[in-house]
């Protein structure tokens, strides 16, 4: 009987909406997990320094922020930023889930201090990127010959598991579509492969992604035809001397394509191809530049203290002054908050801002409780800054869902 109940609760909830959020907060952006040979004194060392490195990749968005000197210098001195450290044995699966062959890796997981990081990026003039991060929805379509796959989580590849890990070493939330019946009935391989816009931003709904990223590998249809013919001829005359080995070392191509910055945006930016022999490594570059466009977006300067004045109208209550007052102050974008008038339930606040009052307004997009009041007939708020003649205008805010 209780397996049963089970069952008609698994087939209840497989056709329950599939909910998500937008932005995901990202909670172990300090912290990182690196492969050790051993306990040992010196392997521990060079474990927890390519820790450090890792940890200041997520914090920083992009590996550039490694040949920064005073990056380069913190990393030689690790332990003044080490809060703890731990091992621990994984099972580690060769090429597919479903290898016989399985062998052990030890790990490493060390966690920073936030506050001397941060305080490093500064010094060293780097862009910091916040802990709530857009999520990133991924169709991937594998063309092996004349068989395309789309993957998800439960195919039978290694693709995946390089996609998730890749999520976590970066701290850029990626999810793939599980590719179940509500999938299979709003989209076809041929929607996907072709990247045409309407049908994927329809099936992608469900996911609440705030972009929609589309990428094809390929060893056959995207490679170029002069190389195409070469490896076909070279495997032709070879004749019985070919080996599977040889035939392995074909190139793959790689593109991919980004759907706007949201669901509703259906603009779509096109990479250039990508070749090689390897697929992994095809496939960690393209995500690795997708992070940076997205980096780029979101990032935020510290170099840079700009004063942005904005308008929070619903504010009936202190309750909800506080609310509203910690959450600014939380922001990452935020170095401080000061009220500056008050008048009925309307609140007006300046925030000194680390970056572009642009940078701002992106990463609020990231979060549903304050939203932008957008009226192009309506007369904008004013104020005076800092006693000078010249008005500029005060973006309003609504609190709440």
């Amino acid at each position: 009987m209780f397996k049963i109940l089970i069952f008609l609760l698994l087939v209840i909830t497989s056709f329950l909406p599939f909910s998500a959020i937008e932005a995901v907060e990202v909670t172990d952006l300090y912290q990182a997990s690196v492969t050790i040979n051993s306990q040992n004194d010196t392997d521990r060392a060079i474990a927890l320094k390519e820790a450090l490195a890792a940890v200041m990749v997520k914090v920083g968005g992009n590996k550039s922020v490694l040949d920064n000197k005073i990056i380069k210098k913190s990393l030689i001195n690790y332990q003044l930023y080490l809060n703890q450290y731990r091992y621990q044995l994984n099972t580690i699966h060769a090429i597919k889930p479903t290898d016989e062959n399985q062998t052990k890796q030890l790990f490493l997981l060390a966690s920073f201090n936030e506050d001397k990081i941060n305080q490093l990026f500064q010094q060293a003039n780097l862009a910091i990127w916040g802990s709530l991060r857009p999520q990133v929805l991924l169709w991937l379509v594998n063309e092996d010959g004349l068989i395309r796959t789309i993957m998800s989580n439960s195919t039978d590849s290694n693709l995946p598991t390089i996609v998730n890990n890749f999520s976590v070493q970066r701290g850029l939330p990626i999810i793939m579509p599980l590719m179940d019946l509500t999938d299979a009935n709003q989209i076809k391989l041929s929607d996907i492969w072709g990247r045409f816009g309407q049908p994927i931003i329809k099936a992608s709904n469900r996911y609440f992604a705030e972009a929609i990223v589309v990428m094809r590998i390929s060893n056959s249809s995207l490679l170029p035809f002069e190389q195409e013919d070469k490896i076909n001829i070279e495997a032709n005359d070879c004749g019985l001397l070919c080996t599977q080995a040889e035939l392995k070392k074909q190139s793959y191509t790689l593109d991919w394509s980004i759907l706007g910055w949201s669901l509703k945006d259906k603009q779509q930016r096109l990479s250039q191809q990508y070749q090689g022999s390897e697929r992994q490594k095809l496939l960690q570059q393209g995500l690795a530049d997708i992070t940076e466009l997205i980096y780029q977006r979101y990032a935020l300067s510290t170099t840079s203290h700009n004063d942005f004045i904005i308008e929070v109208a619903n504010i009936d209550s202190l309750a909800t002054y506080v609310d509203v007052f910690d959450f600014l102050t939380n922001l990452s974008a935020v170095k401080s908050v000061t009220l500056l008038n008050a008048e009925g339930a309307s609140r007006r606040f300046n925030l000194q801002l680390l970056g572009t009052s642009d940078a701002f307004v992106a990463s609020l997009t990231l979060n549903k409780q304050l939203k932008q009041f957008i009226d192009p007939l309506a007369r904008f708020n004013t104020t005076t800054l800092n006693n000078e003649t010249d008005e500029i205008a005060v973006p309003i805010f609504y609190w709440g869902n």
